[in-house]
């Protein structure tokens, strides 16, 4: 028997695009319907962007980066008071300041540091909500989708400032690579927290 969290339970998730989030957060939310959780998810913040006027990818802004982690916390509590056992958050705030900074680097610019901190601020006043953080990890070996024209250098670096990021805000999170053993692994970690089962 299954005993629900009295709050959900909040997962989220950021890295570069196509390292796999999307689908490591489907197999997540698969395994806890199977236990009779009940899941909420966000998401699709990068093409809602883009619909709305807003730059992306390395054209990104001070001001589309606001518009996205302001959109994603609006989500995450309409996700919230949906009554969820569980709430998956794909990108998580922090990601769009990897993406931005990312954006930065590859124009040869630099931030504004009233911007940087109001914005890291901003991402920042949400890691206490967090039960649980994953950071992908970029494998240029697994091949893309090639639906899509992704800038090669760009996807380096939003990974780097991805990674860089956490470890300098001292963010904790579990890195998953494509290996399917981590795969697995990051989904165990997440049905056991859920179920609130001692981890193995």
């Amino acid at each position: 028997m299954v005993t629900t969290p009295s709050t959900p339970v909040r997962i989220g998730i950021l890295g570069a695009h196509s390292t796999g989030k999307t689908l490591l957060l489907r197999r997540i939310e698969m395994e806890l319907r199977g236990h009779g959780l009940t899941v909420a998810r966000t998401g699709r913040l990068g093409k809602r962007a883009a619909a709305a006027g807003l730059p992306k990818m390395h054209q990104h802004t001070a001001e589309s980066t606001e518009w996205i982690l302001t959109q994603g916390i609006a989500d995450e509590i309409a996700a919230r008071a949906s009554g969820a056992d569980v709430v998956l958050v794909d990108r998580a705030p922090h990601d769009a300041l990897a993406y931005w900074h990312a954006a930065l680097e590859y124009r040869d610019e630099r931030a504004l540091r009233r911007e940087y901190d109001r914005l890291l601020t901003l991402a920042s006043t949400q890691l206490p909500k967090y039960d649980l953080l994953f950071a992908t990890v970029l494998d240029e070996n697994v091949p893309l989708d090639t639906g899509h024209a992704y800038d090669p250098r760009y996807r380096r670096l939003v990974d780097r400032h991805v990674h860089h990021l956490l470890q300098d805000e001292t963010i904790p999170h579990q890195r998953v690579t494509s290996d399917p053993d981590s795969q697995d692994h990051a989904v165990h970690v997440a049905v056991q927290l859920c179920l609130k089962e001692e981890p193995v």
